[in-house]
């Protein structure tokens, strides 16, 4: 019996989406479903132009798999160019990961949870401060090849 897929995590709330040729009726077309971390990959890699070993740490993969999840997602997004069918993205196995905040009073940093409704209205648990403001994650990009 095969272990159970890891989920990979994806960053932003995905929202299903269909991109299409203009002027052909969807029913006349092929589908190619590209997954929500296979998109999450090449978001990683091409648009921010990060190390793949720093986009598979961030998806909680390894290298090699992220490779792999790239390798397929570039596949199908060729396909659907070429051959004109429509790119569905929807499903696969992933996770949206914690909100991170941090207090610039106290300096306490807490998570909640993605959807969770706590938002920037929310105050400090610590110190009830209302100066809090996401955390974000440095970003490593790649040397510039001039």
């Amino acid at each position: 019996m095969p272990r159970p897929r890891k989920r990979r995590r994806v960053w932003h709330e995905p929202l299903p989406a269909i991109f299409k040729p203009v002027g052909v009726p969807l029913r006349h077309l092929n589908t190619i479903t590209l997954l929500y971390e296979e998109l999450e990959a090449l978001r990683l890699t091409d648009l921010e132009e990060r190390y793949q070993e720093d986009a598979a740490e961030q998806m909680g993969v390894s290298r090699s798999t992220l490779q792999r999840i790239v390798t397929e997602a570039r596949r199908k997004v060729t396909q659907a160019l070429v051959e004109g069918a429509a790119l569905h993205i929807e499903g696969g196995t992933f996770r949206v990961p914690a909100v991170r905040w941090q207090c610039d009073e106290c300096g306490h940093r807490w998570e909640v949870e993605h959807g969770s409704g706590q938002g920037a209205s929310a105050r400090c648990p610590a110190c009830n401060s209302a100066a809090i403001r996401l955390r974000r994650r440095r970003r490593q990009k790649r040397p510039d090849r001039s």
